[in-house]
């Protein structure tokens, strides 16, 4: 498995087994959990893969509504309990809801590593 991907016009989430990075580009603006079901999937995938380090790239995710940042901090918490997985977390400045929502995070992880782009 190099790399699994799920998309639409709307965002791509994606996550390479060499780099062990998870990418999310575009806006994710699904309804409920019940459609972010495949990407919850594919977080748990990675998380149970235990790699040592996983990078998640977010500097060209635009848009995350409520519903997608509960999956992220449930994915944070995942990983935060395998305990030996370190987490980089990589943003971006231009994006106004990534500053603030992503340093919420490091409450859920704290020693989640947040790069800045």
């Amino acid at each position: 498995m190099a790399e699994i991907t799920i998309e639409n016009e709307e965002y791509h989430v994606s996550y390479n087994n060499e780099t062990t990075t998870i990418r999310c580009k575009g806006a994710l603006r699904l309804s409920g959990m019940e459609e972010y079901e495949p990407i919850v999937e594919l977080f748990n995938q990675v998380a149970d893969m235990k790699p040592l380090k996983i990078y998640f790239n977010m500097t060209e995710l635009k848009f995350l509504n409520s519903s997608g940042i509960n999956v992220l901090s449930k994915f944070v918490i995942r990983v935060r309990q395998k305990q030996t997985v370190e987490m980089v977390l990589q943003g971006s400045n231009k994006i106004p809801w990534q500053g603030k929502s992503l340093k919420n995070l490091r409450r859920l992880m704290p020693s989640l590593q947040l790069e800045w782009e």
